[in-house]
């Protein structure tokens, strides 16, 4: 077998409070690299603190790439990203220079490393009528019928996820099979690079998780809160009926502030929530 011709790429992975931002940071430094973001938070607008978007301080140190992309009320996909992420790399490396894909959606990863089940697209009319059923009916129904469906599907999807239950009842919908059984099915346009993967990990638990409540309680001390009333002044947040079920507000920490601002629980208690869902992202 000859060598392997295709150009490098380096993947810095691990969970959250791991350190993969100055790390990429450090290794573009060293190689003349730019940072592809792999993070399904830091695509939205206005998620700044709570995220941990890298500040103009780390921006000026790299180029960064896909961050900012969408609105808070929009949604945005592993197959959109993919077709993103592919187009910033192709342009790195035209320009002589190293991608650092650098982030913790481990699906966004899946969808560059393995490439993604060619499975329908995105139909939109049949995910305005999963709404409109959504809207009627509840989430909660919607995730029972996918049960009837697709058991295998709806055991790994909550019933509090409605974008993952929409796309699976919407594959269904179209194809007649279970998108369980399409994502059995060998990838399509996988990254034409060789990838060097960096996974982040400390040796102790313990040590992750007093990194995950140090950077939470930093966040409060920046004004995550007020990050938080800021996106739910916006007119086009307002317009929004179940804001909770936005995928940028699913995300750790503006979940948690979103919830408390509606007046559930203390301060205490929010702070307690929000630690305790990073550290369980940070099992995945």
């Amino acid at each position: 077998m000859g060598a392997d011709l295709r150009p490098l790429a380096i993947a810095v992975m691990g969970p959250t409070a791991s350190g993969k931002t100055a790390t990429a940071i450090a290794l573009a430094r060293q190689l003349g690299g730019e940072i592809v973001s792999v993070d399904s938070a830091l695509v939205y607008r206005g998620l700044d603190i709570g995220s941990a978007k890298p500040d103009a301080a780390e921006r000026a140190q790299a180029p960064h790439h896909l961050l900012d992309l969408r609105d808070p009320w929009q949604t945005y996909s592993a197959a959109e990203f993919a077709v993103d992420a592919a187009r910033a790399v192709a342009d790195i490396l035209a320009r002589g220079r190293m991608p650092i894909l650098a982030g913790g959606t481990g699906l966004y990863f899946r969808a560059l490393l393995q490439g993604l089940s060619p499975m329908p697209p995105a139909d939109p009319d049949t995910r305005a009528r999963i709404g409109e059923e959504a809207a009627a009916r509840g989430w909660g129904a919607l995730h029972a019928e996918l049960a009837r469906v697709d058991p295998v599907a709806a055991a790994r999807i909550h019933a509090t996820d409605p974008q993952r239950i929409q796309r699976a009842l919407e594959v269904y919908r179209l194809s007649g099979t279970p998108i369980s059984e399409w994502q059995k099915l060998p990838g399509v346009d996988r990254l034409p690079v060789r990838t060097l993967k960096l996974v982040l990990a400390p040796r102790e638990r313990s040590t992750l998780h007093q990194r995950i409540e140090a950077r939470f309680d930093a966040m409060l001390g920046q004004g995550l809160l007020d990050e938080v009333r800021a996106l739910r002044a916006l007119p086009q947040m307002a317009a929004v009926a179940a804001p909770l079920d936005l995928p940028a507000i699913r995300a750790v920490g503006y979940r948690q502030a979103w919830e408390f601002l509606d007046g559930q629980g203390s301060a205490r208690q929010f702070r307690d929530r929000g630690i305790q869902a990073t550290r369980q992202l940070a099992k995945r």
